[in-house]
């Protein structure tokens, strides 16, 4: 296993996901469940944040309490799957600064092709943490940081519900300064570059598309 990879293995997220894995999930169930697991993997990648103090004046004496010491963090959607991790993770911080990038899988060549790009301009001075349900083959998240890197982003993050180790393996090899946050490590990629056993296609089952 990868030094990178960090798998958040809190119980209440474990069983979320197994729920979420479930074929009788329903969409309705299944973005809620997301929102909740991206509350509690927000709380592990954010762990690190830097404090320090400023002075606040509480109902009963001023004190010299912590603080964030640096900008908030800039949490980057991979469309479109993405939403369903960002929505929960603005929730725990909704100050942070929001971007997305749309990005779709070539079936053919597993290839990914960028189709839209907004992020805020400010990013070099906050930490990044880039959201997707799933790390399958890598190629997006790989071009989806690329993107970032060159629009100024320094200190990136990466955060999916399921990975495969061959998507681990192409991340970390193209980006080995980029940590990967995840609630499971699954057993491998089918011939179609589904993560199996998976949860099926993220997007269909939070917007009910199939």
């Amino acid at each position: 296993m990868s030094k990178n990879l960090k798998i958040v293995e809190h119980p209440l997220v474990q069983y979320k996901l197994s729920q979420m894995r479930s074929k009788d999930t329903h969409s309705a169930d299944f973005r809620r469940l997301l929102r909740e697991i991206s509350l509690l993997l927000a709380y592990e990648v954010t762990r690190d944040l830097p404090l320090t103090e400023a002075e606040i004046e509480t109902p009963m004496a001023r004190a010299l309490l912590p603080v964030l010491k640096d900008l908030e963090p800039c949490f980057i959607s991979i469309l479109r799957a993405g939403n369903g991790i960002l929505d929960g993770m603005l929730d725990l911080l909704p100050s942070a600064r929001a971007g997305h990038v749309g990005l779709y899988r070539d079936h053919e060549t597993l290839e990914a092709i960028e189709y839209y790009f907004k992020v805020p301009e400010d990013m070099a001075g906050r930490l990044t943490i880039v959201v997707d349900p799933m790390l399958a083959t890598g190629h997006t998240a790989v071009a989806a940081i690329q993107r970032l890197k060159d629009a100024g982003a320094q200190k990136i993050k990466f955060v999916c519900l399921l990975a495969a180790p061959e998507g681990v393996k192409t991340l970390v090899e193209a980006h080995p300064d980029t940590p990967i946050f995840t609630a499971a490590l699954d057993e491998r990629l089918n011939e179609k570059g589904y993560i199996m056993p998976g949860l099926g296609d993220a997007g269909d089952r939070i917007y009910g598309t199939k």
